[in-house]
């Protein structure tokens, strides 16, 4: 049989890989004639046009990352059987970070929470820590999440964003002011990724070899220093260059300034939960280090740069469900909810088989019985589709209590946590205002507010007046202040003719 000859042709090729003639001018009769519709290039470059795009991430759709590895430094195998957590291990990963409540072409200057998103490709298969650059949240109840989004976005009937409707939502939530309190300081306004923490903000569990428990919080420390941007630089940089944060980090890596954080948990022990003063699953709730002290694991390096960016970075996808041995989840309702939310999105964004694209794959072999599906690529042993059989394909059945487990006893409710003596919605937020914050920041924090304020409707302005008191009657009264004699001053401007 004579085999075809490789040719020579150095062009392009249409999608089954035939050479494509011209990718310049369509298939016409005569140099002024109509098109034809058997140009089969011409067709396939229209039809595969109008389907390049893939739904934009509802949260969290303007973004970057990068890829580098993460290696353990120190000896926490008392605490989790991880392998990716072992002394010496070192696991290939991908970061992504980004904006909250922006589109796809957003400025990354906004002020915003900014995601900070992880997956390490472990010997046991994908972990993925889920998270922000701060160690809490605004809300601690899966239900609400999708409401609080809307609230961030536009309105329906203008398609405008609106600064009544995000205070509206926040102040009917008085669990978010802590996390206010923080957006609206200078961690509102990251000067770059590389210059910012990231948290996982849950609570986690991990289990060593022996089946002890424990819970967790992940710390990533930026090695490069906190730094940030004052309100007039953002909004400079805003309009000078939106995509100034995936600049930066594409740059510094291609220069060789490669970025880094150190990996830190604060542990608790599995019984402390129980009687500890704050709820420790709350996600709007830190651990006070006095009581319970990071504890060094191990450095992140981003080292390069994703060779596609659609491929790698636009179709990573994330979860939190995606839990090795050794790590797993906590009574925390909003971790509870992602877990089921976060994989089920990347199925509808992205196709069923989504965790087959390179980004996703995981590096040890799968075996599954999960098949078809559309974008269904990978080659499959002769195993039936279903367990158990009479061929003897292996498949599990492990039975008993699971070693990331806790206990529960009660109804089911429809009922928020149970308050503990620390648990105030204004507790923390009011420390942050008072004891973390200098009178410089604070008084940013009031200015930023206050212009915040300036176009709120009644009655949620003064709502948020109230809520400010709440945190910090010092702080309240201020803000108050601030917005009142803007006010004053527009109201006392001479109208001009209604006509113009």
């Amino acid at each position: 049989m004579v085999q075809s000859k490789t040719p020579h042709n150095t062009g392009s090729t249409t999608q089954a890989g035939i050479p494509a003639v011209s990718d310049r001018n369509s298939l016409t009769v005569g140099p002024d004639g109509p098109i034809v519709l058997h140009d089969h290039h011409l067709v396939e470059t229209l039809q595969h046009f109008n389907r390049m795009n893939v739904p934009e991430r509802r949260p969290h759709a303007k973004g970057s990352g990068a890829f580098g590895t993460f290696t353990v430094t120190e000896d926490v195998s008392k605490y989790t059987k991880a392998a990716v957590f072992q002394p010496g291990a070192e696991t290939e990963m991908l970061a992504r970070f980004s904006t909250v409540a922006g589109e796809l072409g957003s400025p990354d200057t906004w002020r915003d929470l900014r995601g900070f998103a992880l997956k390490f490709y472990t010997s046991e298969g994908n972990f993925d820590l889920v998270g922000n650059h701060t160690p809490i949240f605004f809300v601690r109840d899966s239900m609400k999440f999708p409401h609080f989004i809307r609230s961030q976005k536009r309105l329906p009937e203008n398609g405008l964003r609106d600064n009544t409707m995000q205070w509206d939502f926040w102040t009917q939530n008085p669990e978010s002011a802590h996390q206010v309190a923080y957006l609206m300081g200078q961690r509102g306004l990251p000067k770059t990724w590389r210059n910012m923490n990231g948290y996982g903000s849950h609570t986690y569990m991990w289990v060593n070899e022996a089946g002890e428990k424990f819970w967790v919080k992940y710390h990533f420390l930026t090695n490069q220093g906190m730094e940030f941007l004052s309100n007039e630089e953002a909004e400079r940089l805003a309009g000078v260059d939106a995509d100034y944060h995936r600049r930066d980090l594409y740059e510094a890596i291609e220069r060789g300034d490669n970025p880094s954080w150190d990996l830190w948990v604060q542990v608790m022990p599995y019984e402390d939960a129980k009687t500890y003063r704050i709820n420790p699953f709350d996600l709007t709730k830190i651990w006070p280090k006095a009581d319970y002290p990071r504890i060094k694991v191990g450095t992140m390096e981003l080292n390069r740069n994703p060779a596609n960016f659609f491929a790698e970075i636009e179709q990573a996808a994330f979860s939190p469900g995606n839990m090795v041995p050794g790590v797993g989840m906590s009574p925390d309702k909003m971790l509870l909810g992602r877990n089921f939310a976060y994989a089920d999105a990347q199925r509808y964004r992205i196709g069923t088989n989504f965790q087959q694209l390179p980004v996703n794959r995981p590096i040890n072999e799968v075996h599954t019985y999960n098949f078809e599906g559309n974008m269904w690529f990978e080659h499959t042993d002769h195993r039936r589709p279903y367990v158990p059989n009479s061929f003897g394909d292996s498949w599990s059945d492990e039975e008993g209590t699971v070693d990331v487990s806790w206990e529960n006893d009660g109804e089911l409710v429809r009922q928020a946590y149970t308050l503990r003596q620390g648990d105030g919605d204004f507790n923390q937020a009011g420390v942050l205002v008072r004891k973390v914050m200098d009178d410089a920041q604070r008084d940013e924090l009031v200015e930023t507010v206050a212009g915040s304020l300036e176009t709120v409707m009644e009655p949620v302005l003064s709502n948020a007046f109230q809520y400010w008191k709440n945190i910090d009657a010092d702080i309240g009264q201020r803000i108050e202040q601030a917005v009142r004699s803007v006010t004053a001053q527009t109201d006392q401007q001479p109208g001009g003719d209604p006509q113009y």
